[in-house]
């Protein structure tokens, strides 16, 4: 019976230090998180700042935009695309019609 009680105060003893590890753990933790990363609840900005980011990033978008320019089809280009889909859809309408 002797034995068994230095096994339960050894146990204490090891339960008592692993305490205190998780103890230093938890504080070095708390203080890496404070200092050098931002957490949740850190900068807010105001409603006109966020504003002011909107406006400046929609005129750079307007300035990318401006640059590009749209290619354009002429309107003999779409007539000849038209005239040749009317006559894809004829040729398998006709074939439909053949398969009935």
């Amino acid at each position: 019976m002797a034995n068994f009680q230095g096994v339960i105060q050894q146990l204490r003893k090891e339960r008592e230090r692993a305490a205190a590890e998780v103890r230093r753990l938890d504080a070095a933790l708390t203080a890496l998180n404070g200092s050098g990363s931002h957490s949740a609840g850190g900068r807010t900005l105001s409603a006109a700042a966020r504003a002011r980011i909107a406006a400046a990033q929609r005129a750079r978008w307007a300035k990318v935009r401006a640059g590009q320019k749209k290619p354009t089809m002429s309107a003999a280009a779409r007539e000849k695309i038209a005239r040749s889909q009317r006559l894809r859809w004829a040729a398998r309408k006709k074939a439909a019609q053949k398969a009935a």
